[in-house]
Formats: structure tokens, sequence, C-alpha cells
């Protein structure tokens, strides 16, 4: 039990430039205290006690605003960072290394009893504010999950998912490594987007056209036929609409 608590201070301190000791980790970090008292209360469950379960994950809400449902596994090393209003059901499981930032609920969206109704959290997964997991689905390990992302199928291991409703953005080489660079919040930089992607060529293709047609116009007014450009046509340039899609 020592043991583990002395990783679970070592983990927040790697992770959060604030905490600057393990005695101000131990009495001023909600997260930590929120999975102590998850423990005890998973003891109690596993072991047919179901309704002092509830109480102390019900009494770990009210001391820390993070709600972990008995029934939930919590991995070694699980950092929920800040972690008012994190919500966490009671068939979802958390890998070791993962981090969950405030605001956060992994939820179910099945109402059958005994089902595998909440996600999956697989090893290193990055889980930013706000952001909503939904289902009883995997996210792979070291993926990440953009601050206020509706994620509600799996996300491939090394992937970041962002938006409502979540889209991919595939890294150029995934890493199923739990420990690569810590992303705080899940923001990556530089992630191939798929949609910021089709816009670019989007942006490209609109301005190839634009030079299509003033060559077309050049070789009809060779030919002596008058082609007049309408009053409200602009010609925006490979810059401009660049900094749009960005």
């Amino acid at each position: 039990m020592f043991k583990q608590l002395r990783e679970d201070i070592a983990s927040i301190i790697q992770r959060d430039p604030a905490a600057r000791n393990a005695w101000e980790v131990i009495t001023c970090y909600p997260g930590l205290q929120a999975i102590v008292m998850h423990g005890w209360a998973k003891w109690c469950w596993t072991r047919g006690l179901k309704w002092l379960g509830r109480w102390i994950a019900h009494l770990a809400r009210f001391f820390t605003g993070i709600e972990i449902h008995p029934g939930a596994s919590i991995g070694k090393r699980v950092f929920i960072d800040h972690g008012y209003g994190v919500v966490i059901g009671e068939t979802a499981e958390v890998g070791d290394d993962c981090t969950i930032y405030q605001g956060v609920t992994l939820g179910g969206t099945s109402l059958t009893k005994g089902a595998k109704r909440h996600p999956t959290l697989e090893q290193g997964v990055i889980v930013g504010a706000g952001a909503k997991v939904l289902g009883g689905f995997t996210v792979g390990a070291g993926a990440k999950i953009g601050s206020n992302a509706v994620v509600v199928k799996p996300v491939p291991a090394g992937a970041t998912a962002v938006g409502n409703p979540a889209h991919l953005v595939m890294p150029e080489t995934v890493s199923t490594n739990a420990s690569p660079c810590f992303s705080a919040y899940g923001v990556t930089a530089n992630g191939d987007d798929p949609i910021s992607k089709a816009l670019r060529r989007l942006a490209d293709h609109v301005c190839l056209q634009q030079e299509q047609i003033e060559k077309l116009r050049s070789s009809i007014a060779v030919a002596g036929i008058v082609c007049e450009k309408p009053s409200t046509e602009t010609r925006m340039e490979v810059e401009q609409i660049s900094q749009l899609v960005d």
C-alpha cells in the first residue's frame, strides 16, 4: 500500500511542475486523495460490502469533487489533475500511468446491468479537461483525448481525438510506449488533423482553379472574345487561404 502511494506521489511530482514535495501532494491534491479513498471503497465493494463501498465513494466525492464508482478499476500511477467534476463509471477501467484532467466523464451509454458500459483507458492515456468518453470501448495505449472532446468510438493506440464529435488526429509514427513525451491536457503539436489536411487540399485546389480560369480568359481574349470579370470577383492568394485554414 505504502509502496503504491509513493509511486503515485512520484508520478504526480513528475507530471505537475506545480507540485513541490510529497507532503504538499498528500495534503493538497484531491486527485490523489480520491484515488486513495477509491482503494478503500473498492476493497469493500469486492468483498460484498456494496453499501459501504458506495458510502465511501460518496464521501470521497463530497471532500474532493471527484466521483469514482467503487466498481471501477484504477491502475497504478494514475494522476487526476485538479480533478473537480471528474466522473468515472462503474465498469470503467483506467490503466497505469493515465492522466485525467478536471471535468472529465468516463460514462456509459447503455442501461443494461452487468454489461460493459464504460470505457477502458489503456496504459498512458491522457484525457484533457472537459472531455467526455462515452461507451464501452477502448482507448488505446498512449492515446490523447483533447479538451472538451466528445468520444463515442474506439481510439487507436497513439492517436489523438479532438472535437465534438471527436475525430482522430494520427501522428506520423504511432508509438504504444506508455511514457513518450508527456502532453498536458492532451494537446499535440503538429498533429496530422484530417480536417485541416482536407481544407488545405481544398485551398490548393481553389488556387489552381483560379490560375486555370485566368489562363482561359487570356486565351479567349486573344481570340477576340470579351469575357469581363464579375464586379464582385476577388482573387485570394495561397497565403491568405492558408491563414484562414490555420
